[in-house]
C-alpha cells in the first residue's frame, strides 16, 4: 500500500535513515515551493538537535532556515501567522514535550482560524518533531502527545514508522493547506529503509498494511510499528498469524482498512504508546465497537504505557513502556479467551 502511494509509478530507490528522509521531504518541498521555510531550535546553525535539517542552512540561507529563541510559544505564533500571510512555515519543535509550552498557539490559532474567518484564512503549516519515550529522558521528556492533538478538530496528525513514510507524509503534511502535526519517533531517527529518489508524496489518512494475518489484528502507529512486527514475529513462532496495520495518519483516519483488518481476522489488539486513559487507542475501540461489532469473536484489548509519569531508573522504564512480551499476551488473550469462537 505504501508503495503504490508514489506519484508516479516505479522509482530508484535508496538506503537511508529515517532523519535524512525527513530532511529529504524538506528539501523537496522547499524546492518546489518558495514558501515553504523552517523555524525552530536549533535548525540552522547547529544542523537541528538530531541533524534532521543537516546541510540546509547552506542550502536554503538564513531566510528559510531559521534559528528561534527558546521560545515555543512565541515561534509557534510567529508561524501561525506566517500561515496566516501566505507562507507555508515548518515548525520544530525539539520534542513535542516542549510544545505544551506553546498549545496556546496551536489549539486556538491555528486550528480554530479557518473556522472562526468562515473559510477566509487558511494556516497550511506543519509542527514537526519527535514525540514519545526514548532512554532514560525521565517524565517531562518522555511522552507520547498524539491524545493531545487529535482532540481538537481543525488540526491533523500523522506518525511516520518508516523512512519511506517519514519522507512521504512529511511532503504530504507541508503541502497540506491545514495545519499538520508530524510526530517523529525519536528511537527512528537511525532506522534505515529504502525511500525513492524522486519525487514522493503519501496521501493524509491513508493506513499502510505493514504484515498481513489472519489470526489477530495487532493496530498501531508510530514507533510501536517496530514493537508490533516483532511481537507477530514471535507469535508466528507458535503458528499464529497476526496482521499489523499501520495507521500511519491518525486524523485523518482510514477507518476502512481498520474495520477491513477487523472483518479479516475478528480479533483486535490496539497498541500505542500513551497512557491508557483517555488514549488512542479508546477511540479506535469504539469506532470499532461502533461499527464493526459483529465482526468481533473477543472484546478488543489494548496495550499501552503503564498509567504512571514515566521513571528515569531503567529497569522501571522498561516495565513502564509497552513491549513485545505485552503484546503476545494481548493476542493470546484474544484467540484463547473463554467464550470466544475459536
Amino acid at each position: 500500500m505504501g508503495g503504490s502511494s508514489w506519484m508516479g509509478g516505479a522509482a530508484p530507490m535508496a538506503e537511508i535513515t529515517y532523519r535524512e528522509a525527513l530532511n529529504a521531504a524538506m528539501c523537496q518541498e522547499m524546492d518546489r515551493d518558495d514558501s515553504v521555510f523552517l523555524l525552530g531550535e536549533e535548525v540552522a546553525e547547529y544542523d537541528g538537535a538530531y541533524k534532521v535539517s543537516r546541510g540546509m542552512l547552506a542550502r536554503y540561507g538564513d531566510r528559510r532556515v531559521v534559528d528561534s529563541p527558546i521560545s515555543e510559544l512565541g515561534f509557534a505564533g510567529l508561524c501561525v501567522g506566517a500561515a496566516m500571510s501566505g507562507l507555508r512555515p515548518i515548525c520544530e519543535f525539539m520534542t513535542f514535550n516542549f510544545s505544551f509550552l506553546a498549545l496556546d498557539q496551536v489549539i486556538n490559532s491555528a486550528a480554530k482560524m479557518l473556522y472562526m474567518t468562515n473559510g477566509q484564512v487558511p494556516i497550511p503549516m506543519v509542527f514537526r518533531g519527535p514525540t514519545g519515550a526514548a532512554l532514560q529522558l525521565s517524565a517531562q521528556h518522555s511522552q507520547a502527545c498524539e491524545t493531545y492533538y487529535v482532540h481538537a478538530p481543525g488540526v491533523k496528525l500523522v506518525t511516520p514508522a518508516t523512512p519511506a513514510d517519514a519522507k512521504g507524509l512529511l511532503a504530504a503534511a507541508i503541502r497540506d493547506d491545514d495545519p499538520v502535526a508530524v510526530m517523529e519517533g525519536e528511537l527512528l531517527y537511525n532506522v534505515r529503509g529504502e525511500v525513492p529518489d524522486e519525487e514522493y508524496v503519501i496521501p493524509l489518512g491513508v493506513a499502510d498494511l505493514k504484515r498481513a494475518g489472519d489470526d489477530v489484528s495487532i493496530i498501531t502507529h508510530g514507533k510501536m510499528v517496530h514493537v508490533a512486527l516483532q511481537a507477530a514475529r514471535a507469535l508466528a513462532r507458535e503458528e499464529i498469524e497476526a496482521e499489523v496495520l499501520d495507521l500511519r495518519s491518525l486524523r485523518p483516519l482510514d477507518v476502512d482498512a481498520i474495520l477491513a483488518s477487523v472483518a479479516k481476522t475478528n480479533r483486535v489488539v490496539y497498541l500505542e504508546e500513551g497512557w491508557p486513559f483517555a488514549g488512542v487507542g479508546a477511540q479506535i475501540v469504539s469506532l470499532i465497537q461502533d461499527e464493526a461489532f459483529d465482526d468481533l469473536d473477543a472484546p478488543v484489548l489494548r496495550v499501552t504505557q503503564a498509567d504512571v509519569p514515566m521513571p528515569y531508573a531503567k529497569n522501571l522504564e522498561q516495565l513502564a513502556k509497552p513491549g513485545v512480551k505485552a503484546v503476545v499476551e494481548a493476542c493470546r488473550k484474544v484467540l484463547y479467551m473463554p467464550g470466544t469462537i475459536t
